[in-house]
């Protein structure tokens, strides 16, 4: 089990940086990630942001070079490729207004300095939206982009040392020409995802390369694959990141469908697990970032750092980590801080109210056990290690009854707590139990037994009815002793939603 967990200022220090969509973001090792360039409100940037991941500092280092026109780095750009290679990252092409850009460039993290190159070879047309990656610790691979006028389905390899150029001339079938897609090195491999192809469809295709290792002695060609599992929709503009066994494949976006004149934005975790070759997805305990593309996402130790993107409207600049669920962080989601989630005095009042209720029912509750007693049975009616919250200290509950689109403001204007509470309950009592996303299944839960909770155990204490519900051979209220959702099996989804739609109020 994965977690989205925000970052929190207590994660870095130094400033952070700006927010921006288009940019790229490469991991220097495993001691720095460096971000260049990209696009904010119709601005391309050229500034360099480094994280410093020992130190957990970032900065804005300050770069000396010197370029064919005197400029001390790459002009401002967005929507180009970047590759380290050592402590050395290699920059070409993308575009700034209209232009797009052919200059090659390699910034030197260890001193912090730029060289514009003099590439020999056959050398790439300008483009902007072509992806790349680096192989043998000395060599890097690039394929497609759009030139301005066209689609390109090229394959270019540059040689670090020597800063040679070379087409690689591809036999057999071609993959569809596009943009905007990821390419990947995996093993021997090239693997090519995605991406708008000629013309303007979303693709969501998936190719491999073979022939780049020159000890290999093959000769290049494309393999068009089709993996078993649940593998990603067509898209553009994601990311894949390799970590362990798997490639991580987040967000992106794609079209809405032939009725619809707007693209669909992302925010789902796929994974390309390298065992057993087929498309799985992430399961997540919480709700994701906000669906994005063009944003980047590398790897930090064993976790994952999302930074920016764009979603057709805004500009991110928000940092989250993915990471497992042992990761020490994953506690956050689950503190109580007034200060994460908006207030509402309505909720407040009602979390109080239930605070009080519970308070109450603790002094019946001998009475209660001595009652179970008498009948011969054990009759529990809290679990001590799974104590009920309240509305307003679920936190995981709140954010994604804000997300559902189903939420409409009141009369003043904005969505209180309660009406955000309703419209979630009112979401899951209309769903279709094969069909609820995992990362769901906690606060319904949650909010399974808080129900149970506010109905028996409030006003006048324990409730004689739960009592009976409760004996043995009785299915009411199965559910509400289990400490953790994973205990749930897929048969008892369907009790669940029912149970939790018999306590909903009318």
């Amino acid at each position: 089990m994965h977690y989205w967990v925000k970052a929190s200022p207590s994660d870095f220090s130094g400033t952070l940086p700006k927010p921006r969509s288009g940019h790229s973001a490469v991991n220097i090792g495993n001691s720095k990630v460096v971000v260049f360039g990209g696009l904010v409100d119709k601005k391309f940037l050229s500034d360099i942001a480094v994280y410093d991941i020992d130190n957990k500092l970032w900065f804005q280092p300050e770069c000396t070079g010197n370029g064919s026109d005197d400029q001390v780095g790459p002009s401002p750009r967005a929507f180009h490729i970047a590759v380290a290679i050592d402590c050395h990252m290699f920059v070409f092409g993308g575009r700034s207004g209209s232009k797009r850009m052919g200059d090659f460039w390699v910034l030197d993290t260890d001193i912090w300095q730029w060289s514009e190159l003099t590439s020999f070879g056959d050398l790439p047309s300008p483009r902007d939206f072509a992806a790349a990656s680096s192989f043998g610790n000395r060599k890097i691979v690039m394929y497609g982009g759009w030139d301005g006028k066209k689609w390109l389905s090229d394959v270019y390899v540059l040689d670090t040392m020597s800063l040679e150029w070379t087409e690689l001339s591809v036999a057999g079938s071609l993959p569809p020409p596009r943009c905007g897609h990821t390419a990947t090195m995996l093993e021997k491999r090239l693997l090519v995802y995605g991406g708008r192809g000629g013309g303007g469809p979303i693709l969501g295709d998936l190719w491999a390369l073979k022939g780049l290792i020159e000890e290999e002695n093959e000769t290049p060609g494309w393999t068009q694959l089709k993996l078993p599992g649940q593998g990603p929709s067509p898209r553009c503009g994601h990311t894949i990141t390799s970590g362990g066994h798997y490639l991580l494949l987040f967000g992106g976006h794609g079209t809405g469908g032939w009725l619809s004149r707007y693209d669909v934005y992302h925010n789902d975790s796929i994974v390309l697990d390298r065992v057993t070759a087929q498309w799985k997805r992430l399961p997540t305990g919480n709700e994701a970032p906000s669906a994005r593309a063009y944003h980047s996402m590398t790897c930090v130790g064993s976790r994952y750092l999302l930074f920016g993107g764009f979603d057709g409207k805004s500009t991110f600049g928000d940092l989250w980590w993915l990471v497992t669920e042992e990761d020490p962080i994953v506690k956050r989601l689950f503190s109580t801080s007034p200060n994460d989630l908006p207030q509402n005095k309505d909720l407040t009042t009602l979390n109080e109210d239930s605070n009080s209720a519970q308070e109450d029912s603790q002094g019946r509750h001998n009475a209660v056990v001595e009652l179970g007693k008498s009948l011969g049975i054990t009759i529990s009616l809290s679990n001590p290690g799974l104590p009920v919250v309240g509305e307003m200290e679920d936190k995981e509950f709140l954010n994604l009854a804000y997300s559902l689109s189903e939420v409409e403001p009141s009369i003043t204007g904005r969505v209180t707590q309660i009406e955000a509470a309703q419209a979630l309950r009112k979401h899951w009592s209309n769903y279709n139990p094969r069909l609820i996303p995992l990362k769901e299944l906690g606060p319904l839960l949650r909010d399974y037994q808080r129900l149970i909770t506010h109905k028996y155990f409030t006003n006048d204490g324990p409730q004689s009815e739960f009592i009976t519900t409760s004996l043995p051979g009785k299915d009411a209220h199965q559910f509400y002793h289990i400490n953790s959702f994973r205990q749930l099996r897929m048969d008892d989804i369907p009790k669940l939603l029912a149970e939790y739609n018999q306590l909903l109020p009318d």
